[in-house]
């Protein structure tokens, strides 16, 4: 099992009252309540009023975990899914396993200082500074005892989605194997902004043998000037491979060059999206083919020859789904980490199956690609691509925002303990 409320201990200092949002108590010292934004059941919903700041106990931790001192925090659209309650209340889930609490402090990105270590925990101290990667499990999970994929665990959950205490509060409970020291040359701000999708990205490209990204290989990459999209359009450069973003404008497409695509399509130009005709619809199959061998002509165009994708970089779901199985090369992948335009996708089973290709669910990170991607960022190989820092205050606006499909160039962050988004840098 998880570590369980029972077995967490207090690190509160006693008599230490809370701080402000954009402060700090002494290195060390653990106030009994902190600030958070929160969700709960009876304002589930959209997320410009399900986040409400509040103050909450400050989170007791296990012996493998650690208390981190939140600066900046990350926002992923897990969290428009955990502010909706849909498809999972993840307040119902935590307490039909034990848990007391009757609310949900999300987040899944975070750069901090560790303000209190478990008694387990021998290889991070009080004042280190720390980024955090969302791949939690049990520690003694049968499974990565047996040395199988960690993610892939029966116990295997993301940090800040799945368990609370999340990075939107003033202190993060975190299991120990997540922190990774952070670059010493990116702000607060920027540490915070990458992680998620950052490893996200590392986990869909590295992690399939048989279709990892090679030197030379096309990829197309939907979402290419998010920050899901500019983290993998910089992962496939640094593999010697080339990526094709789509996005929707030229602004967003120069955007995406400038973080690592060789080039783009406008998907606003096509209007082929979505489930197809059925097979013995004739004339709508015909339409529909002609609207995706357009854009694969145009792909090809961009790319510089008749060269297929290697890999399809997805997350759009079921809006893309279709266009994406048929335009992947035989024997390639289409990889997929989300479904927002919707779950219920179509694969035309006739151009799976024939030629061989591979449609593969990925989700989250294991340890080994987590320190991996992050010794990318540390070596200054791959940038953290923020968009915009905003205050605290804003959480609820951003995830609205993200929840109605108003993109933004790259991710977002919002600064709790960090009042200056350039603080951090040495």
């Amino acid at each position: 099992m998880m570590v369980g409320d029972e077995e967490r201990v207090s690190v509160v200092t006693p008599g230490a009252a809370p701080v402000e949002i954009g402060s700090l108590p002494p290195l060390g010292v653990v106030p009994e309540r902190m600030h958070a934004q929160v969700v709960r059941q009876d304002r589930f919903g959209d997320p410009a009023t399900a986040f409400v700041p509040e103050m909450v106990p400050t989170p007791r931790i296990g012996p493998d975990e650690v208390l981190v001192a939140v600066m900046a925090a990350g926002v992923n659209y897990n969290n428009v899914w955990a502010a909706r309650g849909y498809p999972v209340d993840q307040v119902a889930t935590r307490q039909k396993r034990g848990e007391p609490e009757d609310f949900h402090v999300g987040g899944s990105d975070a750069s901090g200082i560790v303000y209190a270590v478990g008694a387990d925990v021998t290889d991070w101290q009080v004042g280190d500074e720390v980024v955090v990667h969302p791949g939690v499990w049990d520690r003694d999970d049968p499974w990565i005892a047996a040395g199988k994929d960690q993610m892939i665990a029966p116990s295997a959950r993301i940090w800040g989605y799945d368990t609370n205490y999340g990075s939107f509060g003033q202190f993060a409970r975190v299991q120990s194997h997540q922190l990774m020291p952070k670059a010493e040359h990116l702000s607060w701000a920027e540490s915070a902004a990458p992680t998620l999708v950052g490893t996200t990205a590392y986990r869909m490209l590295h992690g399939w043998q048989g279709n990892t990204v090679q030197e030379g290989d096309l990829v197309l990459v939907w979402g290419g000037s998010g920050g899901l999209g500019t983290q993998a359009c910089q992962l496939v450069r640094a593999a010697g491979g080339r990526a094709v973003a789509v996005v929707s404008g030229d602004d967003r497409g120069e955007y995406a060059m400038k973080h690592g695509a060789i080039g783009y399509l406008d998907r606003r130009k096509y209007d082929h999206w979505g489930i197809p005709p059925l097979v013995d619809d004739a004339a709508g199959q015909k339409a529909w083919t002609a609207g995706v061998r357009a854009f694969g002509k145009d792909l090809w165009a961009v790319a510089g020859g008749r060269v297929d994708p290697a890999i399809v970089f997805e997350h759009p779901g079921a809006a893309t789904i279709p266009t994406s199985i048929f335009l992947c090369e035989p024997g390639g992948m289409v990889v997929i980490c989300a479904g927002t335009t919707g779950f219920d996708a179509m694969v035309d089973l006739r151009y799976h199956w024939t030629r061989q290709k591979r449609l593969q669910g990925s989700h989250g990170t294991n340890d080994a690609q987590a320190y991996a991607y992050n010794e990318l960022v540390r070596a200054g190989s791959v940038d953290p691509v923020v968009g915009r820092v905003l205050p605290f205050t804003d959480i609820p606006r951003s995830h609205a925002q993200m929840g109605r499909g108003e993109e933004v160039f790259g991710n977002t962050v919002h600064l709790l303990g960090a009042a200056d988004p350039t603080a951090g840098r040495r």
